[in-house]
């Protein structure tokens, strides 16, 4: 995507005409412009020289601020930076404060004289001409000091394209020139000597209406920027984060740096209190790193050598020397503010709504303002009260509220995620995570720690538990299996050591055995220990117990003497009940997948709550069921994997947990810097609630229009009801402040909290037309086992998909209209296989 600065947008009818400018030059895929932030991405092979061209002639100006994605460069935090500095609030700031000034002294004049009796100058009294002229000239300075509503207004108006400037420099002109023509009757009718037509035309001016308007207008633009600026504070913050210097060793001497200078492979330290300047590996030093900038987490990281560590980061206590692994656009820092403003740049589908209508606004209010003055001429014949009633029109019917609805939210919810931790690509994903029905959740890493770890240890009578851990300890030190290491990791926290063993032998898929003191040690799974050592039935129904826990126990006995069990498992993170829980009570079916055999999965499957498990999925199969489970509703599928992108990409919303890997995370939609699964239905919290404000500010947008234009139209006149001109002017501004302000509230919002979560009902279909059976089969011993199932099952009529696993000996089946059991046995036992149960 290539990123744009676009200048001169007052409204949502700027953004959507340049828009539609872009998305109709040769090679352009897809366009998306931001009046939150000035900024326009453009996907697509066009030139940048004819994107900008097109904008120019659009009546507006571009240029080319960066380019992001495969390939290209990032937008460096400094220039980035640079672009969300708000230049707006104070030139806005400026011209009203004059405004203001003038503006109070033809209010003066205008109405503190001629209504209340208020002094003037002596030779200006009784001279009502003298005094029209000082009120023209007063008006005439508050238009030159807001002249940017005129040129800008009125270009666009010659383009054919207009925008708010518009409506403000026809309402402000119309009052104007009217007044002008008043005061020309005024002098004429003097002349005359027509003194009481003189005294008519004195209460006839809008002078101040005119002045009024611009002042008005100018004052709820400020608000307005001065909020939209507080909209881009998180993004800011993160950008100030980044390290300015770096202190680097250069044949061995100490030389601090900037920071633009640290080159991969540089060689910096880090002392205690001072920020991490780059990404990194730990080489030498250990010490506590508060992660909290790029995590939310509070807590702070013991890091050794070998450790990775992270741009903008905090060092709390140690002094550590490293090495740089990426710097500049590629840290974690810099692609975390990438991720924002790239998000900021695109838009959510409930925006398009706002686009379309501000599209044609402009252009309906102009014609509502003219039919409005043409009627009131009919009727009344006042041609006073008919401009005022097609000014007030002009003026309320700014479309401001509408084109600034959904960024402004978007924006505040996307930094409220990023200072948590919570990243959304782009708007799509902050305002879709909210809409998912069902949570497809990987176990490893995701529900579990993704390690293994020592649950339980059982040593026979006669033995202790150090003492069956110290032997485990000695014949699985030269052991390289995952299992374990878990056992060494236990041995270690308490502190045990290992002595040397001879012999060792490692039987794959069995176990292992040793010669310690001349003794013979052997460990491993049931299978191989009960050619070892008798086992009594009480430890054999301790480890079948064990095993329905989804834990993995291990025999060890000595000289054939079995001296107990350790059980091992990837065990469940401490969050994962909890988040299961939240999920559930938001109205989600949280789904399982593992390629664990169905007895294990289910028993991880209790222990973290999920409504649902399938288990014997392999990593190529995830999509697979994905795809099967996307018929039932809207899903997300979380996970932390390589093997997860395929699923991840599939899913409507692909969640990375744990940062993931590289590939995981270019796969995702939602990036969880954290790997707490809690944060998943945090993510979909704040997508409901910033969700739940769009609404909210579109809802404010077109009642305020829907009611403010027949109101300014005078169709309530029989009520006694009108709306001067300046109320008019007042009501806009105030209508863009409010939408701001209502979207900064998110700022409080907690995300954690899940007292105040709601249940949405579910619209998944349940039905037999896309029910899913699970068969258990026994005989299944390979790949080819698997296909023939597969083919033999696909072959029934009803049958849409099958999924076999020789591994956990099932096949799961989709299907598409009723199928019999004794069919799909009939076709198992057919294959050759036996049936063992269908669920």
């Amino acid at each position: 995507m290539k990123k744009y600065y676009v200048t001169g947008m007052t409204c949502a009818a700027c953004s959507a005409r340049v828009e539609k400018a872009v998305t109709k030059v040769a090679g352009v895929t897809a366009c998306s412009v931001s009046l939150l932030t000035n900024s326009m991405g453009v996907e697509g092979s066009a030139s940048a020289q004819d994107i900008i061209k097109s904008v120019k002639d659009a009546g507006y100006g571009c240029s080319e601020t960066s380019q992001s994605g495969s390939g290209q460069a990032a937008l460096s935090a400094s220039a980035a930076e640079d672009a969300l500095i708000d230049r707006d609030t104070p030139l806005l700031k400026k011209r009203l404060i004059f405004s203001i000034i003038f503006t109070t002294v033809l209010m003066y004049f205008s109405m503190g004289h001629k209504m209340w009796g208020w002094p003037i100058p002596s030779f200006l009294q009784g001279n009502h001409v003298a005094v029209a002229m000082v009120e023209m000239l007063l008006t005439i300075i508050v238009m030159v000091i807001n002249q940017k509503f005129f040129t800008s207004g009125f270009k666009s108006l010659i383009k054919r394209a207009p925008n708010m400037d518009t409506l403000i420099a026809l309402g402000a002109t119309a009052a104007f020139i009217y007044s002008l023509v008043i005061l020309y009757l005024m002098t004429w009718s003097l002349k005359a000597g027509d003194v009481e037509q003189v005294m008519i035309y004195h209460h006839d001016f809008y002078f101040e209406a005119a002045a009024m308007i611009l002042t008005l207008i100018t004052l709820g633009k400020m608000l307005e920027a001065r909020s939209k600026g507080k909209t881009t504070d998180a993004l800011k913050s993160l950008m100030k984060l980044a390290p300015k210097t770096a202190v680097i060793l250069r044949d061995g001497e100490e030389t601090e740096v900037p920071i633009e200078q640290v080159q991969k492979g540089d060689i910096f330290v880090v002392r205690p209190g001072e920020n991490i300047p780059v990404d990194g590996v730990v080489l030498e030093g250990h010490s506590a790193v508060n992660e909290s900038a790029l995590t939310g987490e509070s807590i702070p990281v013991d890091k050794a050598a070998g450790d990775i560590i992270s741009a903008a980061t905090l060092n709390q206590s140690g002094f550590i020397k490293c090495q740089a692994t990426r710097v500049g656009e590629d840290t974690t820092l810099s692609q975390i503010i990438q991720m924002v403003s790239d998000a900021a740049a695109t838009k959510a589908p409930i925006a398009k709504i706002a686009d379309k209508v501000s599209g044609v606004f402009v252009f309906v209010a102009i014609s509502i303002a003219v039919v409005t003055a043409a009627i009131w001429l009919i009727i009344d014949g006042d041609v006073g009260f008919s401009l005022a009633r097609a000014i007030s029109v002009l003026v309320i019917s700014c479309p401001c509220a509408l084109g600034l609805a959904t960024p402004v939210a978007i924006m505040v919810g996307n930094g409220k995620g990023a200072k948590k931790g919570v990243l959304f690509k782009t708007a799509v994903s902050l305002e879709e995570t909210g809409k998912v029905e069902i949570v497809a959740l990987d176990k490893t890493g995701t529900i579990t720690v993704g390690e293994p770890k020592v649950t339980d240890i059982l040593p026979v009578s006669g033995f202790d538990e150090k003492a069956l851990l110290s032997m485990a300890y000695a014949l699985e030190m030269k052991s390289e299996h995952p299992l374990a290491r878990a056992i060494l990791e236990k041995a270690k926290e308490r502190q045990l050591s290992a002595e040397e063993v001879t012999d060792f032998n490692a039987l794959p898929g069995n176990g292992l055995t040793a010669v310690l003191n001349g003794a013979k040690l052997s460990g491993g799974n049931y299978k191989f220990i009960s050619t070892q050592s008798a086992v009594p039935d009480d430890v054999k129904a301790s480890s079948e117990k064990l095993a329905e826990q989804g834990k993995t126990p291990l025999f060890f006995a000595k000289d054939k003497e079995l001296i107990g069990i350790i059980a091992v498992a990837d065990i469940i993170k401490e969050d994962s009940p909890q988040a299961v829980r939240d999920m559930r009570n938001m109205g989600i079916h949280v789904v399982m997948l593992t390629g664990d055999n169905e007895r294990t999965a289910r028993a991880i499957g209790a222990q973290a709550g999920v409504d649902e498990v399938i288990a014997g999925v392999l990593p190529d199969g995830k999509e697979s069921v994905i795809r099967n489970l996307k018929k039932k509703g809207k899903v997300a599928m979380v996970g932390d994997g390589i093997n997860d992108a395929p699923a991840l990409t599939r899913a409507d919303i692909g969640i990375a947990i744990g940062a993931g890997t590289d590939v995981a995370i270019d796969a995702a939609d939602v990036v969880l810097m954290k790997s707490r699964l809690s944060d998943v239905p945090a993510a979909i919290r704040l997508s409901r609630a910033t969700l739940r404000t769009i609404h909210q500010n579109l809802f404010w947008a077109f009642f305020y229009n829907t009611i403010g234009i027949p109101l300014a139209a005078g169709a309530f006149v029989a009520l006694g009801v009108t709306l001067n001109p300046m109320i008019a002017a007042a009501a806009m501004s105030l209508s863009s402040f409010c939408v701001v302000s209502n979207a900064l509230r998110l700022n409080l919002f907690d995300m954690t909290n899940a007292t105040k979560d709601k249940k949405r009902i579910a619209k998944t279909k349940q039905t037999q037309a896309n029910a899913e059976k699970t068969i258990t089969i026994d005989g299944m011993m390979c790949s080819h086992c698997e296909n023939t199932v597969k083919n033999a099952l696909e072959a029934i009529p009803g049958v849409e998909e099958a999924v076999a696993s020789h591994t956990s000996g099932t096949a799961v089946i989709t299907l598409k209209g009723e199928v019999a059991d004794d069919s799909l046995k009939k076709a198992i036992t057919g294959a050759g296989y036996a049936v063992i149960s269908i669920r």
